[in-house]
């Protein structure tokens, strides 16, 4: 019995619409959200201020995360260093008492500081869903151009306010130099 492999068809992703200005961008991307898209990204060759504010994509869960790991790391080596030194192997050396909390400083810091380190790597990592050898927005005609003198806002299929030929339209009246299909 022969095995045939399984053809995917190609299908429509979205869409990018390019833009020259870093303003144009933010103003394109202010009337995308203001008609009601949520799943947008953008492509620009450098940072542009305010656009991630546009975008709506501000997130604060990795530095929530780092304070929590930190914060529990730096315990975790507090209490390893007091179950340690009070109750498996008690030393008395110079009459210190067995809770010598300022020697612990020290190992409770630097239990913090690998916490924090590991879990801001690894929710980076994950939040950014990491990692990911191929996104269908790099299908799309021209693309290569994001990275050296063109601002791309990227409209994706799965939006509900999305519609192939209303999404087309809105995207060219907020002045794209192009718009392109994404078919992946």
């Amino acid at each position: 019995m022969a095995h045939h492999p399984t053809v995917i068809e190609p299908k429509l992703r979205g869409f990018t619409a390019h833009y020259e200005t870093p303003e144009a961008l933010i103003e394109a991307a202010r009337s995308a959200r203001e008609a009601g898209y949520s799943r947008l990204d953008a492509l620009t060759p450098y940072a542009v201020e305010g656009l991630v504010e546009v975008l709506g994509q501000r997130d604060d869960t990795v530095p929530k995360i780092v304070l929590t790991c930190g914060v529990l790391g730096a315990l975790s080596g507090l209490a390893l260093q007091t179950y340690v030194a009070v109750f498996d192997y008690p030393m008395n050396i110079g009459g210190r008492p067995n809770f010598s909390w300022p020697s612990f400083i020290p190992i409770t810091f630097e239990c913090g500081v690998l916490a924090a380190a590991l879990s801001a790597l690894v929710g980076m990592l994950m939040l950014n869903g990491l990692p990911r050898p191929h996104h269908p927005v790099f299908d799309a005609p021209e693309i290569e151009r994001a990275t050296d003198d063109r601002f791309v806002l990227f409209i994706e299929s799965e939006d509900p306010q999305f519609n192939t030929s209303e999404t087309r339209e809105f995207l060219k009246e907020t002045g794209a130099v192009s718009v392109q299909e994404v078919i992946s």
